[in-house]
């Protein structure tokens, strides 16, 4: 397994060790051990997740609140995804910035986002299927977002030609300088 921090040292693209040959490919998509060697961390995941979305469909700007922060390690098995992390750690030299990872069941690299980033992202394909781990049980209670549109955020996200669609949640999320974020 190789991490490669982005622009954003924290958030790592994730790439597993595949063997192909003309019957297909084997990797081992996740071990804890690796993971944690590999990115110097020390996190454990608890839950996985699975969602499958048409194109067109922008999930997100989401995150949970301490003391139910996540963090997420995402990939996608079917399609193609662009995602994208937002910093949101009020002390961050890098608040309010944003990093990308174009996520497809052919590079089948894979995203960790820390706690203390929000996240969304984008169906390129006709439909996806996007797996993500947590390190933290969902919680509603410390269910956050961010409008996915933000200009001050000014994540530039793809034309598809077409209109995103979005929840009528994430519609209404606020803007970066109204929300709540990660104060430590």
């Amino acid at each position: 397994m190789k991490a490669t921090p982005t622009a954003i040292p924290d958030v790592m693209v994730i790439e597993p060790k595949v063997f192909g040959d003309a019957r297909g490919f084997f990797y081992e998509s996740f071990n804890q051990a690796e993971f944690n060697a590999a990115t110097g961390t020390a996190f454990e995941f608890v839950q996985d997740n699975h969602s499958r979305s048409s194109k067109g469909v922008l999930r997100g700007l989401h995150y949970q609140l301490p003391p139910h922060a996540q963090g997420k390690l995402v990939r996608v098995v079917r399609g193609a995804v662009w995602d994208v992390a937002v910093d949101i750690r009020q002390n961050s030299p890098s608040f309010g910035q944003w990093v990308r990872q174009e996520l497809t069941e052919d590079n089948h690299k894979q995203f960790w986002i820390p706690p203390g980033f929000a996240h969304g992202f984008l169906v390129l394909s006709d439909s996806a299927d996007f797996l993500y781990k947590t390190t933290n049980y969902y919680a509603p209670q410390s269910d956050r977002g961010l409008l996915w549109n933000d200009p001050d955020i000014g994540i530039a996200w793809p034309d598809l030609g077409m209109e995103f669609l979005l929840s009528d949640k994430d519609q209404k999320q606020p803007l970066l300088g109204n929300a709540e974020v990660f104060s430590a």
